[in-house]
C-alpha cells in the first residue's frame, strides 16, 4: 500500500529521521514502523520483500550503459 503524507510537523520529521539513522533503516521503515507502534499493531507481521533473489543478476548490456552514461551527463545551463 502507498501512502503520501504532507504537513509533517518539523520536530517529527527529525524524529523518524534520528530513528532511522540509529536503527540503520531508511526514513520510509522507520515512519512505517512508528505508524505501527502508534496504532497498537506493534505484534502484527510485516510483510517485507527480500530482493535476494534479484542480487547479483545485472547483465551487461551496451544499450543500457550508454542509457545510463546519459544521465551522468550534467547541463551547464542548468547551473548557472
Amino acid at each position: 500500500m502507498q501512502y503520501t503524507i504532507r504537513g509533517v510537523p518539523a520536530a517529527l520529521d527529525t524524529a523518524l529521521r534520528q530513528r532511522a539513522r540509529a536503527r540503520g533503516t531508511s526514513l520510509n521503515e522507520a515512519a512505517v514502523d512508528a505508524l505501527i507502534e502508534g496504532a497498537g499493531l506493534t505484534g502484527a507481521p510485516r510483510k517485507r520483500r527480500h530482493l535476494g533473489d534479484i542480487a547479483g543478476s545485472w547483465k551487461t548490456d551496451k544499450a543500457v550503459e550508454s542509457a545510463l552514461a546519459a544521465q551522468d551527463e550534467v547541463d551547464k545551463g542548468l547551473w548557472k
